[in-house]
């Protein structure tokens, strides 16, 4: 095991900066995971960590030992594809043992070493098999035990269940969570589905735009938000974003509609009148049940999902969602006017983007 430690790192392709100063410490034994969507940067601060791209400027630590300037076989890292990346005329077993062989390891070192992963693994069975003989999830338990057999100091995950169906992905989040568990070797995941990262990681590294929005722990991330794009990106369905004023005696929130909510504490630390953004997430709001205040939501759509009922509809101009916590007849065109707890609310500066503590 070890840590790793990113410094201000960033990576230019010509004059294009995409990878914009991002440091994290990541310690001993921890799961990592960074997040975001396609084009944010993650995937190749994953490669930047691996040594399969140079970086610009900043400084990469594993285990105290500075490795801008080394080769990947020199890092001490193992890495688990998207695709697998099988020898298809190889065995299980060869495909595993391959990167040991190659090393000049004891024939009895690497016998010991396979058969000890593919314990692990529940492979065992399936030495004798070739990877078209094997399904997604077994490819992929294959791919991940090549690098178990290695013993490295960090695994690398880029988005290794993209390619699975959404059945076998749970089975293999799950076996990917365990065997961290087992080996507590610090892993750094990469993938786009904010389900593998809330369940996965210890901590996040939410990607935004070549640039990290937020680090913490899964918790953090959904409770406190440190931005607009964080907010809107964790949680599904995503936040309600309502556009709102900051009443005269700075403790409610006006909205649109003409209802308002109230604040918790001492309120928004500005000036009556100032314009917010309102963040509420589709779980926490719930019909007021008589309050003076609320949201009030021009009903447009429900689906009815068994566990629970999503209602679609509008505040004023602006769209909104509302995840009811179980079956519930709603005629569509109905309004209703619904209550949110104050302190699951968020406020969003409308220029900054920024999180307003309250």
């Amino acid at each position: 095991m070890a840590d790793v430690s990113i410094r201000n790192v960033t990576k230019r392709f010509g004059k294009t900066e995409i990878i914009h100063g991002v440091s994290c410490d990541i310690r001993e034994g921890e799961f990592i995971v960074i997040l975001g969507p396609s084009g944010c940067g993650k995937s190749t601060l994953l490669r930047l960590i691996a040594g399969l791209e140079e970086i610009t400027s900043g400084e990469i630590a594993i285990d105290g030992r500075v490795v801008n300037r080394l080769e990947p076989a020199q890092r001490d890292i193992a890495m688990v594809f998207q695709n697998y990346a099988l020898y298809p005329h190889m065995t299980v077993y060869r495909n595993m043992a391959y990167g040991l062989k190659i090393r000049r390891m004891p024939a009895a070192e690497v016998d010991r070493r396979v058969r000890a992963a593919a314990g692990i693994l529940e492979l065992s069975e399936l030495l004798d098999r070739k990877p078209r003989q094997l399904s997604g999830g077994q490819r992929q338990r294959v791919a991940m035990g090549r690098c178990i057999v290695r013993e490295p100091k960090v695994f690398l995950f880029d988005e290794p269940l993209s390619n699975l169906d959404a059945k076998l992905r749970v089975q293999m989040r799950m076996e990917i969570r365990k065997l961290h568990e087992e080996l507590k070797i610090t892993s750094i995941f990469v993938t786009h589905d904010q389900v593998e990262a809330m369940t996965l990681g210890d901590r996040l590294v939410v990607m935004d735009n070549g640039a990290a929005a937020q680090i913490g722990t899964p918790l953090e991330v959904y409770e406190r938000p440190a931005n607009l794009f964080v907010a809107g990106f964790i949680g599904s369905p995503a936040m309600n974003f309502l556009q709102a004023e900051v009443a005269a005696d700075g403790r409610r929130l006006v909205l649109p509609d003409g209802l308002d909510v109230a604040l918790p504490g001492a309120g928004v630390p500005a000036r009556a009148g100032r314009r917010v953004i309102l963040g509420v997430r589709p779980e926490h709001l719930e019909p007021n049940g008589g309050r003076a205040d609320g949201i009030r939501l021009a009903v447009d759509h429900v689906e009815l999902l068994g566990a629970d009922t999503l209602v679609h509809g509008r505040c004023g101009s602006m769209a909104l969602t509302v995840r009811l916590a179980d079956v519930q007849r709603i005629d569509k065109h109905a309004v209703i006017v619904l209550h949110a707890p104050p302190e699951k609310l968020h406020l969003f500066d409308p220029e900054t983007k920024a999180r307003i503590e309250k």
